[in-house]
């Protein structure tokens, strides 16, 4: 996730471009780039770091005159953070300059294709495919440019572009990434969010899907993909400056819960070609992959989590033996890494220090090692032999949800491709299992959008002292993240149980009123999980049930109901953390804590 502004008009653009910048920082934070038209060329400042050092090297923009500019603030997805593959990028004779906010998932495709044509590339991103395309495609109509373009592209994208043939007009257009253009006095404004722009006015469109807008310094025209003119109407912003930061959500804890879908889908859908999964970062051939003996994944807290349910998924599936490890504990236990054995290692920021010392000692004993990271350029992204990203874009708010919810994805990506390779599934059960996949996201966006219950039951539990989180195989996976969500923001005491393990000593914790929540989503195991929810039931428990769709049976035992969308059992964790991420977030802010920073937590956690 990038944040993007552009601005056309009677003033200098440089000075608004860093301040609409600076209120865009949220969404992307690792390099920062303007280019500004001076009136006879487009001169470019970029460089990498926070936006600070941009403003420095400008002096506030001050040193890059001109009425018009494109402005670009990056979170990394190809390639990392540096100058080079900082935005804007332009063409081969900078004639055109292109900012992008999203991921372009054909553009290896599209770089081979402008590579054939003589294209040279400078940089390792996505974007400067989109700045030599439309060079390719330019025939001296912009507007025709940017429609040819849009029928190629694949993935999504909110672009500024500027043509230097054309100095008077600013070009943007808009698929799945957000896009705004403001109409101010003296002239006019694109940007990824509302804040970048509440400074100069209120008054906004909303670019749709395959929507074009072209600015002037006066004017504002809109076009459909057909370059077909289309009427659009202004909308007032009533919002506080610094709630539009966080698009309108209270918290940014919120505002990435209602993400996921989106994060879910970017994470998906480069990997999948119809029928198929392809994995280019994965860098091993179907004979490595076959050759792999025993699966390690190493990771703390959340995506320790994930790693819990890959362990499910990996041996179901692909029928490989895999451990899960802490990497606090994995150096300190001595394990055994043999020939054959493959190590993951987990991780949001790809900084955790815990999970990069467990990355070298892997290493160090000969192991091929496979990154799953959010962050390009990170520490863990450089020194794993690959790496997969989860794109799941910046996230501010301390606890984990729409990173946490990524990661499940890459896992199991990664498993069906295993269990596909070494002949475990076959082509048409392959096909099933990605058909489901593609099912999560709206899925997942209907439970977000059916908050009201789930809030209504946590405002009876503001004040609960201990709270326990019980389910077996997968469902115990999915227990530690709703345990852990619920204690890290709310500061309830809580604890997540394989339910067999209850009779072994937990039990003797419940009394009347204590609250248990029980997740079923296996149905193999529905009876036993019932067994259990009776054993605490009788022990003066309030149980809360999360479970399939079609699992009414639970309704004799439980308290209280939510269910959950029907998906493979493989994938339930998907759905069935989203009721407990809500849960957790509604007892926090009843209980008035700060969601987005808990105390004594940090979002990165870099030393050991």
């Amino acid at each position: 996730m990038c944040g993007i502004v552009g601005y056309i008009g009677e003033n200098q653009a440089g000075p608004i471009l860093l301040d609409g910048l600076s209120k865009l920082e949220y969404r992307g934070y690792d390099s920062a780039g303007i280019a500004v038209y001076d009136g006879s060329e487009i001169k470019m400042t970029k460089s990498t770091g926070r936006l600070k050092v941009l403003e420095e090297l400008t002096h506030g923009g001050e040193t890059m005159p001109g009425t018009s500019g494109i402005g670009h603030t990056r979170w990394a997805t190809h390639g990392a953070p540096t100058d080079t593959n900082a935005h804007p990028h332009f063409n081969k004779d900078r004639s055109i300059v292109v900012v992008h906010n999203g991921i372009i998932e054909n553009y290896i495709k599209l770089k081979k294709k402008l590579q054939s044509k003589g294209y040279e590339f400078i940089s390792d991103t996505d974007t400067e495919v989109v700045a030599h395309l439309l060079d390719y495609y330019y025939k001296g109509d912009p507007l025709e440019t940017v429609t040819k373009i849009m029928n190629r592209v694949e993935g999504s994208y909110a672009l500024g572009i500027m043509f230097l043939d054309h100095p008077d007009e600013l070009y943007a257009v808009r698929k799945d990434s957000p896009l705004i253009v403001g109409h101010a006095e003296g002239g006019n404004l694109i940007a990824s969010d509302v804040p970048a722009v509440l400074k100069y006015t209120r008054r906004v469109y909303f670019i749709e899907n395959e929507e074009v807008v072209v600015l002037k310094k006066d004017s504002m025209t809109f076009y459909n993909i057909d370059a077909e003119e289309i009427e659009k109407e202004p909308v007032t912003i009533e919002w506080d400056i610094s709630a539009a930061e966080k698009g309108g959500y209270e918290h940014f804890m919120q505002k990435e819960m209602y993400e996921q879908p989106k994060a879910v889908t970017d994470t998906l859908n480069p990997r999948l070609k119809g029928s198929r999964i392809e994995i280019e970062e994965l860098g091993m051939t179907d004979e490595e992959i076959r050759a792999v003996r025993k699966i390690f994944i190493v990771a703390c807290g959340s995506a320790y989590h994930t790693g819990v349910t890959a362990k499910y998924v990996f041996e179901g599936l692909a029928r490989i033996p895999v451990e899960v490890d802490l990497a606090s504990e994995f150096r300190y236990r001595d394990p055994i890494l043999e020939e054959g054995t493959l190590v993951i290692i987990v991780s949001q920021s790809g900084e955790t220090a815990d999970s990069l010392a467990a990355l070298r000692e892997a290493k160090a004993r000969g192991c091929r090692v496979l990154g799953i990271v959010n962050v390009v350029g990170s520490s863990i992204a450089r020194e794993a032999d690959n790496v997969m990203y989860t794109w799941a874009g910046p996230e501010i708010a301390v606890a984990t949800t729409k990173a946490y919810s990524t990661q499940l994805i890459a896992e199991y990506l990664l498993a069906l491709k295993f269990a596909h390779v070494r002949g475990r599934i076959n082509d048409e059960e392959l096909a099933g299992y990605i058909r489901d996949l593609q099912l999560l996201p709206q899925q997942i966006e209907m439970l977000l959008n059916n908050k009201e219950k789930i809030q209504k039951f946590a405002n009876r539990y503001i004040a609960a002292k201990d709270v326990f989180f019980i389910g077996r195989g997968i469902d115990y996976a999915i227990s530690l993240e709703g345990s852990l969500k619920l204690k890290e923001i709310s500061y309830i005491h809580s604890e997540a149980y394989a339910a067999g393990e209850l009779k072994h000593g937990t039990i003797s914790l419940i009394e009347e009123g204590t609250l248990v929540a029980a997740v079923l989503t296996q149905e193999d195991l529905y009876k036993k999980m019932i067994s259990n929810m009776v054993e605490v039931k009788t022990r003066g428990a309030f149980i809360l049930a999360v479970t399939n769709a079609d699992n009414v049976e639970v309704e004799k035992s439980a308290d209280y109901v939510i269910y959950i969308p029907k998906n493979n059992k493989y994938f339930t964790n998907s759905l069935a953390v989203i009721p407990l991420q809500l849960f957790g977030y509604y007892v926090a802010i009843g209980k008035g804590c700060d969601v987005d920073k808990p105390r004594n937590l940090a979002k990165s956690v870099t030393v050991e």
